[in-house]
């Protein structure tokens, strides 16, 4: 198990980013950043927009490092620009996937598989600032799928890999023994 801090939790009930980033995004309430989430298992977020979505099942719920977040662009980024789920300090989870991991805050275990990169598209240089979809490209974050229900909280966590992604098989298609005439 390793310690990481849970920076942020967040959780829309609404889509803020349709449409045209040139037009920004849709009004939405103050309260989705919260201090606590419900996590159920294969269904997500309790109260966030995709919740229960069987479009979204593998990618209901979305992890992302602070350390990626592009600080030079704009100081105070964070979950509500990115519009990730939890915000995770000291682990790096564009590096997991393929994986199952677990998150713990203190109230029980849970467990995500990691599916699939979160690709940033080009709402991130309107909500963090220009060049962020670009310097956010390959670190914007994981697609997630709760194995478990549980309670998140902000603050220290333990976090632990509880399956590593597959390991790329080596080309085996070469002769390597040395033959001599």
């Amino acid at each position: 198990m390793t310690e990481v801090e849970v920076v942020q939790l967040l959780v829309s009930a609404s889509h803020r980013f349709a449409g045209r980033p040139a037009d920004g995004p849709s009004a939405g309430p103050d309260d989705e950043p919260v201090r606590e989430v419900r996590v159920r298992a294969g269904l997500g977020l309790v109260g966030d927009r995709y919740f229960g979505r069987p479009a979204h099942r593998d990618a209901a719920v979305t992890l992302m490092s602070e350390e990626n977040l592009p600080r030079d662009i704009n100081a105070s980024a964070g979950l509500r620009e990115t519009r990730r789920n939890i915000l995770l300090r000291g682990v790096d989870v564009d590096s997991l996937v393929g994986s199952t991991i677990v998150l713990d805050t203190g109230a029980g275990p849970v467990a995500f598989a990691v599916n699939r990169p979160a690709r940033p598209c080009a709402w991130m240089d309107v909500t963090v600032g220009p060049g962020a979809q670009r310097a956010l490209r390959a670190k914007g974050g994981v697609r997630c799928t709760p194995l478990s229900d549980g309670v998140l909280s902000v603050g220290r966590a333990t976090f632990a890999v509880v399956e590593a992604p597959p390991v790329p098989a080596r080309e085996t298609s070469r002769d390597t023994r040395d033959v001599t005439a």
